[in-house]
């Protein structure tokens, strides 16, 4: 897990807290202010890159994957930050040519996540940047089709984690950073 530092601490504390929200019992973590500073969405765009990077700051990975919709807002910045290209992983139904599924269960149900089946080539090294990882669910299905496709997965970066629902345990041992845990 990174440390945050002082300027990432603030970036961070811009992070509001909306109870009961989108129901009863749910402490939502709102990120849209951190989103809407400029200061702070580059602290955090920067310190979501250092994963991709080696010890002396140049890439390592080939593609950033953002799974959707909030990896979308982060993901990008995190690519070009990287100066390699982004992927969306989105719901099904959502991508117009050929794509690698999977499906995963959720606390209510089922979900599935596609890629294109060209968006990645056998080899290519991916880091998955998301904003929360919960139950490790959605991460754990991107994985999957990183897979499918012939690539690997060469670390895994997120904004927040939540450490009681223990999604870490999800990902095996892959390199997993977060900048928050609660």
């Amino acid at each position: 897990m990174t440390e945050p530092g002082p300027d990432l601490e603030s970036a961070l504390a811009l992070i509001a807290d909306v109870p009961d929200f989108p129901e009863p019992g749910i402490l939502f973590k709102d990120i849209t202010p951190l989103l809407a500073d400029h200061t702070a969405l580059t602290d955090v765009v920067a310190a979501l890159s250092a994963p991709g990077r080696d010890a002396d700051g140049r890439p390592v990975v080939d593609k950033v994957l953002g799974m959707e919709s909030r990896g979308f807002i982060l993901g990008a910045p995190v690519a070009l930050a990287l100066g390699v290209g982004f992927v969306p992983v989105r719901k099904a139904g959502k991508l117009p040519r050929a794509t690698y599924a999977v499906s995963y269960s959720l606390e209510y149900g089922e979900a599935t996540l596609e890629v294109h089946q060209d968006a990645l080539q056998p080899g290519d090294r991916v880091l998955l940047v998301d904003d929360v990882l919960a139950t490790g669910g959605t991460a754990r299905a991107t994985m999957e089709l990183v897979a499918q496709s012939g690539a690997t997965v060469h670390g895994v970066a997120m904004l927040m984690e939540l450490g009681f629902l223990r999604g870490r345990d999800a990902l095996g041992d892959v390199d997993l950073t977060t900048l928050l845990t609660v």
